[in-house]
């Protein structure tokens, strides 16, 4: 059985991600996000994990230019 979550465990939490993560604020046309999330879940990957590895993958091809 998972662990209540807890105040103490969300900042635990967000403490961590201050360290670790950057965060970027990305606005879509209307849409679009629904269309990123199910070819993401098509895929079995997060959004996230999606977004990361598209834009992995760009930066290469860009730099091989």
């Amino acid at each position: 059985m998972p662990r209540p979550y807890t105040e103490k465990r969300k900042a635990a939490n967000e403490k961590w991600d201050a360290a670790n993560l950057d965060r970027i604020s990305v606005a879509l046309p209307k849409g679009r996000k629904e269309i990123i999330k199910d070819h993401a879940l098509q895929r079995g990957e997060s959004v996230n994990a999606f977004i990361i590895r598209a834009v992995d993958n760009q930066i290469e091809r860009d730099n091989k230019e």
